[in-house]
């Protein structure tokens, strides 16, 4: 194919879309209503009722989302939450800005999600919260997960970034936990045109002292009441996020026939797919395989125009930035393997059946 097919391409997206979102971009340019206000109110409005959830607060991107999520809980410095080690840095760094310690767990072999039989051993005094990640747009266990955090008396976070629309038996994600975490990253399922966030939650109290966190820590105009952040989700970002959201189904939807084809036709045994777990709705923010020569199967790939992704090569565990919490290589062998023989295949509603069917036949013949 002479096409180039990318891991992901927004262009196509963003030209079906265009003259709506330039409308929704001219209202907001008339009320001049940039930071915070009716645009980012009725983005929350939509998306908790999207998630099925009482209440969204929005934010300027996914990171802050977890970095506010664990000061409304009052986890901070002495405090421990556990995460698991194959994630992107941010679920990390939401802790650590706390003054808080990220403590690192294997993932599930088979899934690539946060091993809920590994994180007992890894619980002590000061462990305040986990969060659990829907890596790729796939639920993780949180049935096993819950139990575990009623148990010890833990709060639970979701880790949403990737999984706007994604369900665990039946019921959207966003509302099993405390609050959940999303990121609007332009990348996303469903991403902002510019940087943005959220946090979903069921409680009032959360909500509340969310928003207060997000702007100066203040309710009332130059009234503080606690040390707060400029971190408020831009009108341009607002408008833009309650267009797309109206597509976000058909969007997923589209994917999932994508992941559907490649599930059924890939047939080459050196290439492993992430299991799904029956109950687990996949949104398929990413198509992630697993091969023992990652650089052999991506030549073979890149000389036939196809261009994948790479979505983590170092865990969390290994990074420098984490150096000095004394993990070393071999401790998380299942995260570890994943980071050294990942790589994510082309996965955007945009693509044609012909591109698909080409992906496909190019990894079988490799």
């Amino acid at each position: 194919m002479d096409k180039k097919i990318p891991c992901l391409d927004l262009k196509g997206q963003h030209q079906q879309i265009k003259k709506e979102v330039f409308e929704a971009f001219e209202k907001v340019y008339d009320q001049t209503a940039f930071s915070g206000g009716p645009f980012v109110e009725a983005f929350e409005k939509s998306f908790a009722g999207f998630c099925g959830t009482n209440y969204a607060v929005g934010v300027n991107n996914g990171t802050t989302a977890l970095h506010l999520a664990m000061l409304a809980l009052g986890i901070g410095r002495g405090d421990e939450v556990i995460i698991p080690a194959n994630t992107f840095i941010a679920t990390a760094w939401g802790v650590s800005y706390t003054g808080a310690i990220p403590v690192f767990v294997d993932c599930d072999p088979l899934t690539w999600e946060i091993d809920a039989s590994k994180i007992e051993a890894a619980i002590t005094p000061k462990t305040k919260a986990v969060i659990g990640v829907h890596l790729y747009g796939q639920p993780f266990d949180i049935h096993a997960v819950k139990a575990i955090c009623k148990k010890h008396n833990l709060y639970l976070i979701e880790d949403a970034a990737q999984a706007q629309g994604a369900a665990y038996h039946g019921v959207p994600v966003g509302g099993f936990s405390e609050m959940a975490c999303f990121s609007f990253y332009p990348g996303k399922n469903l991403g902002a045109c510019g940087e943005a966030g959220g946090i979903t939650t069921n409680k009032e109290t959360y909500s509340r002292h969310l928003q207060s966190l997000r702007n100066h820590g203040s309710v009332v105009r130059y009234y503080h009441d606690e040390i707060g952040y400029n971190m408020r989700m831009g009108g341009l970002e607002g408008a833009s996020l309650s267009v797309k959201l109206k597509y976000l189904p058909n969007w997923n939807q589209k994917r999932k026939e994508i992941a559907g084809k490649y599930h059924a036709a890939l047939k080459n045994p050196k290439i492993q797919m992430q299991l799904q777990p029956e109950g687990h709705d996949s949104v398929f923010h990413l198509f992630v395989i697993t091969t023992e020569d990652r650089e052999q199967l991506t030549r073979h790939l890149n000389d036939r125009n196809i261009f994948p992704g790479l979505h983590y090569p170092v865990p969390c565990h290994l990074q420098k930035a984490y150096a000095g919490l004394g993990y070393k290589k071999g401790d998380f062998p299942n995260s570890e393997y994943l980071a050294d023989h990942c790589l994510s295949l082309p996965m955007y509603a945009e693509l044609t059946n012909e591109e698909v069917d080409y992906v496909i036949n190019t990894l079988n013949s490799y």
